[in-house]
């Protein structure tokens, strides 16, 4: 890994959380979700709640690693007018007052190719974003991206999960940069049933294989399951979780939108205080 002088911020964030003995929370939102106007202020206050860095989604019309409850964050998104472009300028919003917190763009790749490569990795440079995880992005086909990121001081993030093969595995340790990105079950973002002590082992294989810090996401729900999966991982995702705080509300009712914040802010409090317990 870079030494903090030549650090991406995602890799100083990792040494900084590592010199405290502390376990990253990386929550994930939808950007535009439930409504373009509210996405800056929860990044905002996701930080105040103990985010360490923050997953942004890239609203998609066919998020193939996406369960229903991101799938229809998405929906949300889209059906409010939230463009890849747009995401990036609620980052860019975001940057103004906020330059330590790294910012993960997750999405597919139409999109990105409809921009041009060159061009959205300008942008994303210009917006202030650290690391991209393009789901479908293989990593033996993604040499020159990874290549051009790096060169702009961000890090591309890959996914390993149970089902990958040797080959792949080998590829996504070669070319991943800022952290892996380990998913912890069979199956799309919000699935149901986590073993930990398979995660366990998992975590523990990839940590024998690279030095980058191993976050686990998929299926973590609560403050128990953080902690569970903290005791091994460098960090956690969480996603779903929070994002259903956002479904069957109404986008234009500021009350409501209010109301399903606090219940992020409480649910990132339970995680938070269960990871912090980790190192007390």
């Amino acid at each position: 890994m870079s030494t903090i002088n030549n650090s991406t911020r995602i890799e100083s964030t990792f040494e900084t959380l590592k010199s405290q003995n502390k376990k990253a929370l990386i929550p994930y939102v939808m950007a535009g979700d439930p409504n373009p106007a509210t996405t800056v202020g929860l990044l905002h206050d996701l930080v105040k709640h103990g985010a360490d860095m923050i997953e942004v989604g890239l609203p998609f019309s066919d998020p193939m690693a996406d369960g229903p409850t991101v799938s229809l964050a998405g929906e949300r998104a889209l059906a409010a007018g939230t463009s890849t472009r747009d995401a990036l300028k609620m980052v860019a919003e975001f940057r103004q007052t906020d330059t330590q917190t790294p910012i993960i763009l997750m999405g597919y790749l139409n999109p990105v190719e409809i921009i041009g490569y060159d061009n959205f990795v300008a942008l994303c440079e210009q917006s202030g974003v650290d690391g991209l995880l393009m789901v479908d992005l293989p990593p033996a086909e993604a040499g020159s991206f990874t290549q051009h990121l790096t060169d702009h001081s961000m890090n591309e993030i890959f996914l390993l999960s149970p089902t990958t093969l040797p080959e792949r595995r080998e590829q996504v340790l070669t070319h991943c940069g800022g952290y892996i990105y380990y998913v912890s079950l069979k199956g799309v973002t919000g699935s149901a049933t986590l073993d930990t002590d398979d995660v366990a082992t998992q975590v523990q294989a990839i940590k024998a294989e690279t030095d980058l810090p191993v976050c686990v996401g998929f299926g973590i729900r609560d403050g128990a399951s953080a902690k569970a999966i903290g005791t091994h991982a460098d960090g956690v995702i969480v996603g779903s979780a929070l994002v259903q705080n956002f479904a069957d509300i109404d986008a234009n009712d500021a009350a409501a939108v209010a109301k399903a914040q606090q219940k992020i802010m409480e649910k990132m409090d339970e995680l938070r205080g269960a990871l912090d317990s980790l190192s007390a």
